[in-house]
């Protein structure tokens, strides 16, 4: 039923705490796993007076994903999992259905804070927008924090 899971990361705890479902249903399924991190630009959300911070903070941004990428990819393949690993820039919700989309996913399985309905409407939630727009089934656990 499922050959590929996407799973979108940040680097965060909070996001992480998808990885043993992701892990479970991979496992079960014989299934892909396709990590995701998303990196926003921050040239393109804030004016730098001088163009040269931007670019150091994007830089630095890549190499601290690359690295952190890197060493969730390795434990997965070390554990015995089929795993991509992908870097994109980009708004996260969109950047992760375009993903699914590219990557022909069956399923996005991913972390959520578990904010209510007053809080994501107030400040946005990458989850929510990601399972109100995506084609395929949204698996979302809520973190434990």
């Amino acid at each position: 039923m499922y050959k590929r899971i996407l799973v979108p990361l940040d680097g965060s705890k909070t996001a992480e705490g998808v990885l043993p479902h992701a892990k479970a249903l991979a496992y079960a399924e014989g299934a892909e796993i396709a990590l995701l991190n998303v990196a926003a630009n921050p040239a393109q959300e804030f004016a730098f007076e001088d163009p040269a911070i931007a670019g150091y903070t994007v830089a630095e941004g890549e190499k601290s994903a690359n690295k952190y990428m890197t060493k969730v990819c390795d434990e997965l393949k070390t554990a015995g999992f089929k795993v991509t690993c992908h870097l994109r820039e980009g708004g996260p919700a969109t950047t992760i259905l375009k993903m699914a989309e590219e990557l022909k996913a069956d399923v996005i399985a991913m972390s959520t804070h578990g904010r209510g309905w007053p809080a994501s409407w107030l400040i946005g939630s990458v989850a929510e927008r990601v399972v109100r727009h995506s084609k395929i089934p949204v698996m979302m656990i809520r973190a434990i924090e």
